[in-house]
Order: structure tokens, then sequence, then C-alpha cells
């Protein structure tokens, strides 16, 4: 069983983790928001350390009896369940003693519970990929009967709609949209700031960061941490999307852009689409406002924790 207490320690370890990294964005200029890019990759760390723990733990109790670790006993158990579906084959009956001794029905069925958490961890984000991919190929098709191109958006189609509204449709061909009121909205060095803003979503492939976030909060909707996990990566990838706009741009151009969006009301985001006025534009505009440094110490020693933690169940899965 210290397989077991293993896959349970990392568990704990990953809540007390994903709590310090709520916690430091609940703080204001934390240094998750000041360093989006590493706490990104800890969150998604953090996600596949969980996933992988949450099947480890009733796989390693259920093969306990094999007295190995989880790789090798994973391996065992399927050689030993084809020998026995093999002899149902050829009418031999169920040969019992294929199996190990105290490998019954309660460590059969956490062996299948194992494999069905990975069923539903797996399924789900291949169904919102799949989703995802459905919506922006809907969206694509829409956007060439109805998009124009304005001297005024340089690389980016125009709709004619009043409300204010900027997005990138993710993909292997993204493609950036601007609505008619955002022209209206925004001068040309404010919508400079927020086209690259959006083409920065389109880079670093922002959709695929927030993909199995979303389709585990559809998968699992009343998990209330793992949605608040999903709200916090979805912030992040804003700020982050900020950052290399403010590479090329004053960070005044872009939250006062922040602002106008904000007066203007909800902005309207298609579904597959990722918004430059989406999620939390006070606190967006807060990071932009004058600071001290950007934190090094925090990022580094949360990248090494991440690491580590996602090294225990990866370790165990090979042993």
């Amino acid at each position: 069983m210290a397989y077991a207490s293993y896959f349970a320690a990392v568990l704990v370890a990953c809540y007390l983790a994903a709590q310090t990294l709520t916690r430091s964005s609940w703080l204001g200029r934390g240094w998750t928001w000041r360093s989006p890019r590493v706490a990104i990759l800890c969150w998604q760390s953090l996600g596949l350390t969980v996933g992988l723990a949450a099947i480890g733990l009733p796989l390693a109790i259920g093969l306990a009896p094999y007295h190995t670790g989880p790789g090798d006993a994973t391996r065992l158990f399927v050689a030993d369940l084809a020998t026995a579906v093999a002899a149902l084959a050829r009418a031999d009956g169920w040969p019992t003693a294929v199996f190990p001794a105290g490998l019954g029905p309660p460590q059969l069925a956490l062996v299948a519970s194992a494999a069905a958490i990975a069923v539903v961890l797996l399924g789900s984000t291949v169904r919102g990929l799949l989703a995802a991919v459905r919506a922006q190929r809907r969206h694509r098709d829409l956007l060439a009967l109805v998009g124009r191109a304005d001297p005024a958006a340089p690389g980016a189609l125009v709709l004619d709609h009043p409300s204010a509204a900027a997005y990138c449709l993710p993909g292997v061909r993204p493609t950036v949209v601007v609505s008619a009121g955002t022209l209206d909205l925004l001068d040309a060095g404010q919508l400079a700031a927020v086209l690259s803003h959006e083409r920065a979503h389109a880079d670093e492939r922002h959709d695929l960061v927030l993909l199995p976030f979303t389709a585990l909060c559809r998968a699992l909707p009343r998990l209330r941490r793992l949605r608040a996990a999903h709200r916090a990566v979805a912030l992040l990838v804003e700020m982050r999307a900020d950052d290399k706009a403010r590479r090329r741009h004053p960070d005044e151009l872009l939250a006062t852009a922040l602002r106008r969006f904000a007066a203007a009301g909800t902005p309207i985001t298609p579904a597959g689409a990722l918004g430059a006025a989406d999620h939390d534009l006070d606190a967006r505009v807060q990071r932009l406002l004058p600071g001290g440094p950007p934190p090094r110490l925090r990022p580094l020693v949360a990248s090494v924790a991440a690491a580590a933690l996602l090294a225990l169940p990866v370790s165990l899965y090979l042993s």
C-alpha cells in the first residue's frame, strides 16, 4: 500500500499548491499576476499531476496483490487478464489461478474505477477539442460571408456590428476579428495594442492551454475547485497576452482600451474564440499600472515545486 500512500500524498500536495496559486491571485499584484507564463505552466503541471494521481491511487490499491510498482503491476495484470480472456474464449472457464492471491472483486472494481477516471479525463478533453473545432469551423464559414477587410484594422476581419468586440479565432489558420463598434470605440494606437493582444493568443495557442480545464468543467460541473482553477487560468492567459502586447505598445494604450471595453458593456465572443475583454478587466488594468520589478524567486520556486510534484507520479508509473 506504500504506492497508494504516495499517490494520496501527491493529491494532498496538489490541493495545497492550488490553494497557494489561487491565493496569490487574490492578493493582487502577486507573483502569478506578474509572471503569468510561469503561473500557467504551474497550473498545467498541477492539472496533469492530479490526473495521474487520481488514476494511480485506485490502481495502486487494486493491484497491491502484485507487490510491485503500478507500472509493472499494470503490465502483469493486463497479461493475466489477456490469459483469462483467452481461456474463456476456448470455453475453459475463468482461470482464477492466473491472478495472484488477494485480487478479488473489490480490487478489480478499483482497477475498473481507475480505468473509468482515465476514460473520463481523456474523453472529456477529446470531446472538448472536437466541439471547439466544430464551433470554429462554423464561425469561419460565417466570417467568409460577412467579414470584410478594413485598412483601419490591418490583418484582421471586421464584422459590421455596433457592439464592441475583439477576439481571436484560433486554429491552424487563426483569424483576428474586430467589430465595427470597436473601430468606433478605440483610436489607432489602442486598436493596434488590442490586435497585438489577440495575435498573442493565436501565436501561443492559448485555446489549447484552456482546453483541458474547460473540458473538465463541462464533464464535472459541480467541482467548485475545478471551476476556480479554470477561472484562474483563463485570467492568466489574458494577462499573458497583455504582456505580449505591451512589448510593442505602451501600457497606457492597452489599459485605456480595456477601460473603454469595460465601459462599453458585455463583449460578444463566440464559442471557441478568445476575446480581449472576456475576463476581469479591472484586474488586468490594475496590473498595467506602474509597479516594482517582476519577482524572480517565487516563480522559480513554484516552477521547481510543480515539476517535482509531476515527477513523483510519473516515476511511480515507471517503477
